[in-house]
C-alpha cells in the first residue's frame, strides 16, 4: 500500500513538473525579444541609410549605385556597392551592445579592408579607425555618413597621416534615392 501511494505522488510531482515546464517555457521565451535589433533603439540608428541609391561624386565618369539593407535579423547593416569601371565593395555595420559602440568594416575587391568604430545618431554616423598606405605609413580614416534630406544621404571618407590634426578628403559622394 505504501507504494502504492509513493508511486501516485510520484505520478502527481511528476505531471506537476511537466505542466510547470509547458507553462514556464513559452513564457520564459516570450520574456527574451527573439529580435533584440529590431526592437533596440541604437541598432536602427542608420536606418535612414536603408534603400536603393544613385551615386554621383566630383570627377565621376559613369554611374555609381549603392544597396543598403539589414541581415540578420536587423542586427547588421550592409552596403554593397559599384562604383563603376569594375570597382565594387561591400561594408558591414553594427551596434555592439557589450561595449556600446558602432563597428564597421569596409572592403572592396581590390582587397582593401578597413575596421573602423564610430557613434551613430539619427541622421548622422561617424567612424574612425587607422589603416596603412601602400607605403606602410599608418593612416586614420574618418568616414562620415549624413542625412540631407529623406531622398538624399551623404557619405565622405577622408584620411590623416598626423593623427587627426589634419584631414584630408578621399570621397565624398552623394546619394540619392532611387524610389523615393
Amino acid at each position: 500500500m505504501k507504494s502504492k501511494i509513493s508511486a501516485i505522488r510520484f505520478a502527481s510531482i511528476f505531471l506537476a513538473a511537466v505542466s510547470f515546464c509547458f507553462l514556464a517555457v513559452p513564457l520564459a521565451m516570450a520574456a527574451t525579444d527573439p529580435l533584440p535589433c529590431a526592437t533596440n533603439a541604437e541598432s536602427r540608428q542608420l536606418d535612414f541609410w536603408l534603400g536603393d541609391w544613385s551615386v554621383t561624386y566630383p570627377g565621376m565618369a559613369g554611374t555609381a549605385s549603392s544597396t543598403v539593407e539589414v541581415a540578420l535579423d536587423k542586427c547588421l547593416v550592409i552596403e554593397r556597392w559599384d562604383g563603376g569601371k569594375s570597382h565594387r565593395g561591400e561594408n558591414i555595420f553594427s551596434y555592439s551592445a557589450d561595449d556600446a559602440i558602432w563597428h564597421g568594416m569596409f572592403t572592396d575587391n581590390d582587397g582593401r579592408v578597413h575596421v573602423l568604430s564610430g557613434k551613430v545618431t539619427p541622421g548622422s554616423a561617424e567612424f574612425i579607425g587607422p589603416s596603412r598606405a601602400s607605403n606602410g605609413e599608418t593612416v586614420l580614416n574618418r568616414v562620415r555618413i549624413v542625412r540631407l534630406s529623406i531622398e538624399k544621404v551623404e557619405q565622405s571618407w577622408e584620411k590623416s597621416i598626423d593623427n587627426g590634426k589634419t584631414w584630408k578628403i578621399e570621397f565624398r559622394g552623394e546619394y540619392t534615392r532611387k524610389n523615393p
